[in-house]
């Protein structure tokens, strides 16, 4: 079996935003943990689709951008089953994909409130 270099969050991150913006991912919000004592992960990527298709969808764009622009595939994937929260797991980067709802209820920003926060914004 061959290791190949990790990829840096950053360069995850970047892929992770494109691949969320391909399929219109809403409300597409960076959480940078770097700073964080204690922290699971540089980053929690946080979108939000509409419905269990479209958080498919923008969960399948992540999987493709990602892996065709620095090779790098989940270590972890939960929720495909019903849709309504994709956790995709890329160690140095977490991608959270919701219906708006259940974001709404999990709040996790909140929950990481002393991380720096960066809204990206719609084309």
């Amino acid at each position: 079996m061959h290791t190949k270099p990790e990829a840096s969050s950053e360069l995850v991150k970047k892929f992770v935003v494109e691949g969320l913006q391909e399929i219109k991912g809403q409300n597409i919000t960076v959480l940078d943990l770097r700073e964080i004592e204690n922290a699971v992960t540089d980053f929690f990527i946080i979108a939000e689709g509409n419905s269990n298709t479209q958080v498919n969808s923008l969960a399948d764009s992540v999987h493709k951008v990602v892996r065709e622009n620095v090779g790098d595939r989940p270590w972890h994937i939960e929720g495909r089953e019903n849709s309504e929260w994709v956790l995709m797991d890329y160690v140095t980067v977490v991608v959270h994909i919701f219906q708006t709802g259940i974001r709404e209820f999990y709040d996790l920003e909140s929950l990481w409130g002393d991380a720096e926060v960066t809204t990206i914004e719609n084309d």
